[in-house]
């Protein structure tokens, strides 16, 4: 099919955006790009450098440090979908722990980094076919795609799953850390003063706590060829 379309998938933590774009992407042959990875990377530079722990955040060496972060996606055949690199370095499991989660809703508020990435994530889908999931997509990176999806469910459901994905990884750590994660993250996306997590005016929620990956699927799919005709 020759017409291609955006599709711009915000939500809460932990919902399945990625799952979802990355489903929709592989089956239409479009591009997928996970926003969240490219913040999540920053945050990682951040941890690494020294600029971010429990007791402090020194903004101003990270946005001085921007010009020194170099980021893209490299697909990976074996798994199907593209990995996060950061200076050349493949960094798409240090950037999927915990103590990354900890810090990446407080990185991503400070405007200077949204700016950066927004600006090559607009790059990314200029001409369109393409799957992107984060929290400022359809409101801000691409404020016409055809296609706007919320996604939400519960911070007990969502906390829930983010704790299994976590054990098969064999990462050490409780419930109860992940559902203050889970919690804390919700009340800084929402809150933050640049682009805060909001539903757009024409995004379609979908509340997917009771809902499988199939289903969900094909429902969004319903969606996108219903768009495409």
């Amino acid at each position: 099919m020759d017409k291609k379309i955006t599709i711009a998938i915000d939500g809460f933590s932990s919902t399945g955006k990625s799952t979802l774009a990355k489903q929709l992407a592989k089956h239409l042959g479009y591009v997928y790009v996970d926003t969240g990875a490219m913040y999540r990377a920053v945050a990682y530079f951040a941890m690494k450098n020294e600029f971010i722990n429990n007791d402090h955040f020194d903004k101003l060496s990270l946005i001085n440090s921007l010009p020194n972060i170099k980021l893209h996606f490299q697909f990976n055949p074996e798994l199907g979908f593209a990995e996060m690199y950061l200076n050349n370095e493949n960094i798409e499991k240090q950037i999927r722990t915990i103590e990354v989660s900890n810090f990446v809703s407080k990185v991503a508020e400070v405007s200077e980094v949204r700016a950066k990435l927004v600006e090559q994530q607009q790059e990314m889908g200029k001409n369109k076919g393409i799957v992107m999931d984060g929290r400022d997509i359809a409101s801000v990176v691409f404020p016409n795609a055809e296609l706007k999806i919320f996604m939400t469910a519960s911070a007990q459901t969502r906390a829930q799953r983010r704790f299994e994905e976590l054990q098969q990884k064999g990462d050490t750590v409780s419930f109860d850390e992940v559902l203050k994660n889970v919690e804390e993250r919700d009340y800084i996306d929402t809150h933050r003063a640049d682009s805060p997590l909001v539903k757009d005016k024409n995004a379609i929620e979908i509340d997917n706590s009771h809902l499988s990956r199939e289903e969900q699927f094909d429902q969004v799919l319903n969606l996108v060829t219903t768009i495409l005709g």
